[in-house]
């Protein structure tokens, strides 16, 4: 099998999925690629260096087996036996896995190479994870059939800290696992490779949660690889890592391949919104070269960084009305080396000192959430949006990032039916609320008053150039949002005297 060869799988932010499956057939050529809640299955050629560029994904894994959930048994004892078994197989079989990750790591190995990517000490590292993953495997209990959500690192412009909801989230097995028993009769396989040191990363969910702790099933799985194939337990600092994920829709071995996420970015500095959302959103606003694309509420910049990274042959501006915003885009940008790619000016969004029809993408995060919300946003929408359309030239996209609240009104700026989305995605339990909204009844009253009221009634008078092209749900941790994006195909009306 060539270098990096191999069938793999990626953990994403639920919404996300759809956005990680295009981006792996796209990137990477990969074939054989299957969804689920959390994870994008595939099998690809690319080298390393090329699956380490995947932008929307967040942990990637060499798949080592994937099969149905296993059936949850009342015996602890039965229970464990065959997880065991779903994971041990003859020597062989992992010292053919250990063969793949050489090659993929050459001959150096797996420390040498990634030990650089990890600024903090693994133990360090391994404890927030342990203590963030107990929080979520308890909620995971309680609500069995809930979708898995992605964990977000510090930064994020949401009203709760983004460390709350990982796909790749997961309780390790830290417990001691000692030396195999010389009583139990059992000796440790002879190895014909060097001894590697391992440890297992176990992380449940569903009806099998509620039976065993995720350390009690490591710790049974790094025993028994101990016996079989003579390897030695490292929890800190191991050559090679196995991570097992037990739910109720799949039971999935894989090797992590990278020690930090695939969505930290050594580029940004200062994390603003989460660098996978940014980049999703700057997809979809299809940027071509010699493009002018604006971000006029720029915040950090994310996602002025991701667009300018990922398409470096377009020109692009960003916007704000916080001075100190723009401190911290600035230092990003010179951190990311893209001065030359990125221009800065201090304005509101709702007055912008640029030409008319002068970009051809308009991509924004609506500022939610505790510490950014606008204040009486629902009454500034409209005046946002319709400054975001006066810029934008015929032909050319918008693509915002909504709060759920924004979400419920933002379908009465233009006649949106169900329809006119082809592309939309909804995931979970977003998918009947965004139908929902998708839908709404003209002459409904039971959300008409007010501000709503006015704001709902401007939909024939206003933004009619603005077409629906697509409304995403994704997840923020504990908050939900919605992606949205609209394709401008004329000229608006003069406004009424």
């Amino acid at each position: 099998m060539a270098a990096g060869g191999g069938r793999y799988f990626c953990t994403a932010g639920r919404g996300l999925e759809p956005f990680l499956a295009r981006e792996v057939r796209s990137r990477l050529g990969a074939t054989e690629v299957d969804c689920v809640s959390g994870k994008v299955f595939f099998s690809t050629e690319a080298e390393p260096g090329e699956l380490r560029k995947l932008k929307s994904g967040e942990r990637l894994f060499l798949l080592l087996k994937k099969h149905p959930p296993l059936a949850v048994s009342r015996e602890k004892g039965k229970m464990l036996h065959e997880i065991k078994s779903l994971v041990t197989e003859e020597p062989k079989y992992w010292r053919d896995v250990t063969s793949i990750w050489r090659n993929f790591y050459g001959s150096k190995g797996k420390k040498d190479n990634v030990s650089q990517e990890n600024p903090l000490p693994l133990k360090r590292r391994s404890e927030e994870e342990t203590n963030t993953a107990t929080k979520k495997q308890k909620t995971e209990q309680v609500q069995e059939t809930a979708p898995e959500e992605c964990q977000v690192a510090a930064g994020e412009r949401c009203a709760v800290p983004e460390g709350k909801s990982d796909p790749d989230c997961w309780t390790e097995s830290k417990t001691s696992l000692g030396e195999p028993s010389k009583s139990s009769g059992e000796e440790p396989v002879a190895n014909e490779q060097p001894s590697f040191s391992f440890r297992v990363s176990c992380r449940c969910s569903g009806a099998i949660a509620k039976l065993l702790p995720s350390q009690e099933i490591g710790r049974a799985v790094g025993i028994a690889l101990m016996k079989q194939c003579g390897w030695r337990a490292d929890l800190r600092d191991p050559d090679l890592e196995i991570f097992v994920h037990l739910n109720d829709i799949h039971s999935v071995v894989g090797i992590p391949l990278f020690r930090l996420p695939l969505a930290n970015r050594e580029y940004i500095k200062t994390a603003g919104l989460r660098s996978t959302i940014a980049w999703a959103m700057a997809s979809l606003a299809e940027i071509s070269a010699g493009a002018f694309v604006l971000d006029p509420m720029c915040g950090l910049g994310t996602i002025l960084l991701e667009a300018a990274k990922e398409w470096p042959e377009a020109c692009y501006w960003g916007a704000d009305i916080s001075e100190s915003q723009l401190e911290g885009a600035d230092t990003n940008i010179r951190t990311a080396s893209l001065m030359d790619k990125i221009e800065l000016l201090k304005a509101s969004v709702k007055a912008l000192p640029l030409p008319s029809e002068s970009f051809d993408a308009v991509i924004s995060d609506i500022p939610f959430g505790k510490k950014f919300k606008i204040t009486k946003d629902i009454q500034f929408l409209p005046d946002i949006l319709q400054e975001m359309e006066r810029v934008l030239r015929v032909g050319g996209t918008i693509v915002l990032l909504l709060s759920q609240d924004l979400h419920k009104h933002m379908d009465g700026i233009t006649k949106c039916a169900e329809n006119d989305s082809p592309n939309a995605i909804s995931d979970g339990a977003n998918e009947t609320a965004t139908a929902k909204a998708l839908n709404v009844d003209e002459n409904s009253s039971s959300v008409v008053n007010g501000v709503e009221k006015s704001f709902l009634s401007s939909r024939q008078t206003r933004f009619r150039s603005l077409v629906p092209d697509g409304v995403y749900g994704v997840s923020l941790g504990k908050t939900d949002a919605f992606i949205y994006k609209y394709r401008k195909i004329s000229c608006p009306l003069p406004k009424r005297t």
